[in-house]
């Protein structure tokens, strides 16, 4: 069991490691970054969606912006669009699970806002439609994926891609990427 332990970390650090050997996904990191602080200083928002564990990672970084990161600072206004359940069951069951982050968008995303779509294939059919409907009200988008990108990459202002197929090191490396931005988001705001 010991050797598959380690197996399991050696192949996190690798491809973390393959992920910031890129100079490509470091400018990416910096460009939505700085994005993000820009949202910030104009009085917008960030709003955030995935499924399943992309979900968690969703409500996890929005909750590092929303309470604190390191320093006991102002509360940034970031959400994860799936934590009301009686919304989410309601619009699946009355429209379909496809719409329920797009219906979500629409109502709460303004120009000027952005969204981080957050899926391991890109190929999320509710995270599409969340970043069309993104686009189309004048929002920032950010996609965070794997190695292919899928169709996210068409409805993407900056698309993060994990050079991997494996669903739990590429949510690793996501939760990682999702912790610097908000520690240089921190850092820039309020340091």
């Amino acid at each position: 069991m010991q050797a598959s332990i380690k197996r399991i970390i050696s192949n996190h650090i690798d491809l973390c490691q393959q992920v910031f050997e890129e100079v490509e996904n470091l400018q990416k990191i910096e460009k939505v970054t700085s994005a993000c602080i820009q949202v910030y200083q104009t009085g917008h928002k960030i709003l955030f969606c995935g499924n399943g564990g992309s979900a968690a990672d969703a409500q996890h970084i929005a909750a590092e912006l929303s309470g604190k990161f390191y320093l006991d600072r102002s509360a940034l206004d970031a959400e994860a669009l799936h934590v009301n359940t009686s919304y989410l069951t309601a619009v699946a069951n009355d429209y379909s699970f496809e719409d329920v982050y797009a219906r979500l968008v629409q109502a709460k995303g303004k120009p000027g806002d952005l969204l981080f779509g957050i899926s391991t294939s890109g190929k999320s059919i509710n995270i599409l439609r969340a970043l069309q409907k993104a686009k189309e009200l004048k929002m920032h988008t950010v996609g965070l994926t794997g190695v292919t990108g899928g169709p996210m990459k068409d409805w993407c202002d900056t698309l993060i891609q994990v050079p991997s197929k494996d669903v739990p090191r590429i949510q690793e490396c996501h939760i990682l990427i999702g912790h610097i931005i908000c520690e240089l988001i921190e850092k820039e705001l309020f340091s």
